[in-house]
Parts: structure tokens; C-alpha cells; sequence
């Protein structure tokens, strides 16, 4: 394992996390007092409730619009979102911003039909694709495992995971695409404290 003090690409190409694809608001939170008494401001009006008004479709509601969004299948920005913030083993900053993780590089099978979620009894499968910033990376096993258990930990049980090198990234990407499909492997590294910790903090910056 690389020591911190002589990673294995001391300068690696790092871009703005402004500049990420992403479906999460970068909105900071406000506590002024549109947001504080924004409930009170929200609240249907007493005039529009029964029995002065019949038609409860007159005014918004919350619970409609979550039905709606919750209709959404999983596709690959969401898979994406989940898993760009996951730390660098090596540096100070997310795998997205290293494009060690890319939106091109996610696949859902079967593709993700909007409007209608997969059935619990439907398998399917997310295939996420790592390139390390490194041919020689020796932290690519330990990354392609965070990308993993980071999945396994938010996805439903009908997704199963499946987690490589991009072909031709790695000088030794078959090795290390068996070890990550391997899950007695898997099992067997999350068994082991040093690493466990490691993997602790790459996924302590994902929301």
C-alpha cells in the first residue's frame, strides 16, 4: 500500500467540483425569515378548506409533488451523485474531481425507463467503470471497493453492483477486477481494520 507521504501520482489533474455533473442543488442553506416562517407562509388558507372550498386540488400540495419524484427510477446521475463525493485514498478531494469516476462511465442494465421503477423482483445491474489517474495505481483495488460498498450501502437489494477498471486504465486491471468481483475477497478486506478505516474516510465526505 502507498504511503500518504509519496503517493503514487503526486500532482494528478484535479477539477473544479463546480464543474461536476451533478442533479444535487449547490444552493447554500438560509436561515433568514423567508425560510424560518416558510411554513406559515406555505400553509393553506383557512378560506380554501372545506366546507368553503370543495376542490382540494386549488392548492398545491407537498405530498403530490413528492408522489411525483418518487416515481423516478434510479439512472446513472443519481449513481453518479452517490458516488463522485467518495474521497481519494491518496488526495484531498473526490474521485469525480479526479475523474476517476465519470457519468459515461455508468451503466444500468436493464436502462432505466422514466416514470416507472423497476419491480423489487427485477434485477439490475450498475456497472460503474474506475479510471486511475495512474496505470501503476497501486490504491485502485481499495478504490474500486469504496465505490462498491458505497452502492451496496444505498441501493436497493434488487441492484447488484459491479465495479472495474476501465479497460486498458490499469497495467494489472485484470487482477483488480477480480479481486473486486470476488466477494469472498470483498468480504474477507472489509473484515480487516486497517483497511475498513481507510474506507471510513473516503465515503465520510459523501452526503
Amino acid at each position: 500500500m502507498a504511503s500518504a507521504a509519496a503517493p503514487d501520482n503526486a500532482n494528478p489533474t484535479i477539477i473544479s467540483a463546480e464543474q461536476l455533473p451533478t442533479r444535487q442543488k449547490r444552493v447554500a442553506t438560509r436561515y433568514g425569515p423567508d425560510s424560518k416562517y416558510s411554513d406559515i407562509i406555505l400553509e393553506r388558507p383557512s378560506y380554501l378548506s372545506r366546507p368553503f372550498c370543495v376542490d382540494d386540488a386549488s392548492w398545491p400540495s407537498p405530498s403530490r409533488d413528492d408522489d411525483a419524484f418518487a416515481a423516478e427510477p434510479i439512472d446513472e446521475q443519481e449513481i453518479y451523485d452517490l458516488i463522485s463525493t467518495i474521497c481519494d485514498p491518496e488526495h484531498p478531494v473526490s474521485l469525480g474531481q479526479l475523474s476517476v469516476i465519470n457519468l459515461s462511465d455508468i451503466h444500468i442494465d436493464p436502462a432505466p425507463t422514466p416514470g416507472a421503477v423497476p419491480s423489487p423482483n427485477t434485477i439490475v445491474t450498475v456497472l460503474v467503470e474506475i479510471t486511475p489517474t495512474i496505470t501503476h495505481c497501486s490504491l485502485a483495488t481499495v478504490i474500486g471497493l469504496g465505490v462498491r460498498v458505497r452502492l451496496e450501502q444505498c441501493l436497493p437489494p434488487n441492484y447488484r453492483v459491479v465495479v472495474r477498471c476501465k479497460e486498458n486504465s490499469h497495467s494489472q486491471d485484470d487482477q483488480v477486477n477480480k479481486q473486486l468481483g470476488d466477494k469472498e475477497r470483498v468480504a474477507a478486506a472489509l473484515e480487516n481494520d486497517t483497511l475498513k478505516g481507510m474506507l471510513d474516510q473516503m465515503l465520510a465526505t459523501c452526503a
